[in-house]
């Protein structure tokens, strides 16, 4: 697509939740780079302020020390989707919050209504002034963050085909614990009280169990292009 053509095309909010290993990520990037719109990886914000907790040593288990501490980080996202970055108090954290310490906390860390308050306000702003529009991943953008996002696509897939994605991303990772892992967290996820992950009920459910990357990016395109020519 011609520069052109996109400055003249409707900005566009699409939101994309579902659960881990669904391919939001690969997805959504590739989405927003084919159609020159911003990109925004939420699970980076919420991972970026469990890093925090746990890098100053917030015990993770007392719910009014991290809704104390919530406000406390200074967490940047940049949304290129062809290089996305996230910093907190202006140290590049892309790596450190990818590890297994901080996956096992981010769920109890999200939990808390002042961090998910906190990280809203956040993905609202950049959503807001994302000049031709942005394509926003997580778990609850569609139903708490953006409820007004132009599209909801909700991916899923069968837990195997996850915990084989997730184990290909996790180099030597045993899939049938990485399995019980997504399941866990999951669980943990949907039952929250404050923004659980959920589909919305405009939402438009893709399941990638038996498709490639290529295929889910296609279809994901296709319904935004559907969208932008319907406005």
């Amino acid at each position: 697509m011609d520069n052109g053509a996109a400055r003249t095309a409707p900005a566009v909010i699409v939101a994309i939740d579902g659960p881990s290993g669904t391919g939001k990520s690969s997805t959504s990037k590739a989405v927003a780079a084919k159609l020159g719109l911003s990109y925004l990886d939420t699970g980076a914000q919420y991972r970026a302020i469990t890093w925090w907790m746990v890098s100053n040593d917030i015990d993770i288990t007392d719910t009014s020390a991290i809704a104390a501490a919530a406000g406390k980080p200074e967490i940047v996202s940049g949304t290129d989707p062809a290089e996305p970055t996230i910093t907190v108090d202006g140290t590049d954290v892309a790596g450190p919050i990818r590890t297994q310490e901080v996956t096992s906390k981010v769920s109890a860390v999200s939990a808390v209504p002042e961090v998910r308050a906190r990280i809203t306000e956040l993905q609202r702003a950049l959503a807001a002034s994302a000049p031709a529009g942005i394509v926003v991943e997580g778990r609850d953008i569609g139903t708490t963050v953006l409820p007004d996002a132009d599209l909801k696509i909700f991916l899923t897939a069968s837990p195997e085909a996850r915990a084989a994605r997730r184990s290909g991303e996790l180099k030597g990772a045993d899939i049938h614990a990485t399995r019980e892992a997504l399941v866990k967290r999951d669980a943990a996820d949907s039952s929250r009280k404050t923004s659980p992950l959920a589909k919305a009920d405009d939402a438009v459910e893709v399941d990638t169990s038996d498709l490639t990357l290529q295929q889910v990016i296609e279809c994901v395109v296709t319904l935004v292009e559907e969208k932008r020519a319907a406005e």
